[in-house]
């Protein structure tokens, strides 16, 4: 398995799940996005779909499920706060 102190890899952690390990930065460097800037919509729905490849499939589909759940989360928690 890969050393998760390797460059560029990050690991995410969760009680009672399997810890996931990624190449942080690798789908704007795949994708030929600056990694400071925002990947438009219109390139991450072509990587979700495999123009891309594969690997950028995939890493696009994590992108979007795995690390946006955090930010789909806050933003339901915000819409009820103001209820």
């Amino acid at each position: 398995m890969a050393d998760s102190k390797s460059k560029g890899k990050q690991t995410i952690k969760s009680p009672g799940k399997k810890a996931v390990t990624f190449k942080k930065g690798a789908l704007h460097k795949q994708l030929g996005v600056p990694a400071d800037k925002p990947i438009p919509p219109g390139k991450m729905a072509a990587a979700q779909r495999g123009d891309f490849g594969p690997t950028a499939a995939k890493r696009a589909n994590f992108a979007a499920n795995v690390l946006g759940q955090g930010q789909k989360t806050a933003a339901a928690n915000r819409s009820k706060k103001g209820k």
